[in-house]
């Protein structure tokens, strides 16, 4: 059931995509003398339908998980990095959260993704095919300033557990706590979120060291990759790890990361406690 719900995310992220990347409204003019400033709006049918089909995906899916999750004696969850919110599957009001709050974790994942490569491109033109369609689905948070981009998704965060929490108490799945108590939970959960890049760090690096040894064509996805990787393995330069032929920055990249992920997951579960 937790891979049938990887797998509707990543079609509710596709649907969301092509609802952003679909044409936009177009202004025709109304059927009014020549004088008449009015104009009336034609939104075209494929965005809408990408939309509809998106929020099809959430109610239907939770119809189903309501269903099917008793049966199944399944129990599932949102990791918030120190916690795990969890939702029992045999009340439908708790499985519409879940499908909805599943989603919300998986687009948030994909734009702080996005947020990052921005960060570490934001020289880069937008002739780079790659840093082009990045900022297209960033819109106008890519012009921001790299601290801003960078500070965005914990700021967020501690909104959304202070929004959501009268919610959560509501349904039993949170202890009340004081607003300052709440406030430090919302900061250590954004902290824990930073944590989710060690996949997208450690998958850029594994991806730069296969196309340093195997020729895999001269695609502008390897030259964003390679991009990103150097930008990526700079604070390494002064050391020496090329012997030869051989650049062993990428693989001391990789356990620079996930040693830093774990002692780092394992200081926020410390401190939320």
């Amino acid at each position: 059931m937790s891979l049938l719900d990887f797998i509707l995310n990543v079609a509710g992220l596709l649907l969301w995509l092509n609802w952003r990347a679909a044409p936009p409204a177009v202004r025709t003019p109304a059927q009014t003398p020549a004088l008449s400033p009015s104009r009336r709006v034609t939104p075209p049918r494929a965005r809408q339908f990408y939309l509809l089909a998106l929020l099809a995906l959430l109610l239907g899916r939770a119809v189903f998980y309501w269903q099917a999750g008793p049966q199944l004696d399944w129990l599932p969850g949102i990791p918030l990095g120190p916690i795990r919110l969890p939702f029992r599957s045999d009340f439908l009001g708790r499985m519409l959260l879940f499908s909805c709050f599943s989603f919300g974790a998986t687009l948030g994942v994909f734009y702080l993704c996005l947020l990052a490569l921005s960060s570490l491109h934001s020289p880069v033109s937008d002739a780079d095919p790659a840093q082009r369609l990045v900022r297209r689905h960033l819109g106008a948070l890519g012009r921001w300033p790299n601290a801003a981009k960078l500070l965005l998704p914990m700021l967020v965060t501690i909104l959304l557990w202070f929004l959501l929490n009268p919610l959560l108490l509501r349904f039993g799945m949170v202890p009340k706590v004081t607003p300052w108590h709440l406030l430090a939970q919302g900061a250590v959960i954004g902290l824990a979120v930073y944590f989710v890049l060690k996949f997208l760090v450690v998958g850029l690096l594994l991806l730069h060291l296969l196309n340093s040894y195997v020729y895999l064509g001269d695609f502008p996805f390897w030259n964003f990759v390679n991009t990103t990787a150097r930008g990526l393995l700079r604070p390494l330069r002064w050391l020496p790890l090329r012997i030869g032929r051989v650049d062993l920055a990428p693989v001391v990249g990789v356990a620079l990361v996930m040693l830093a992920a774990e002692f780092g997951r394992r200081g926020l579960d410390h401190l939320y406690h």
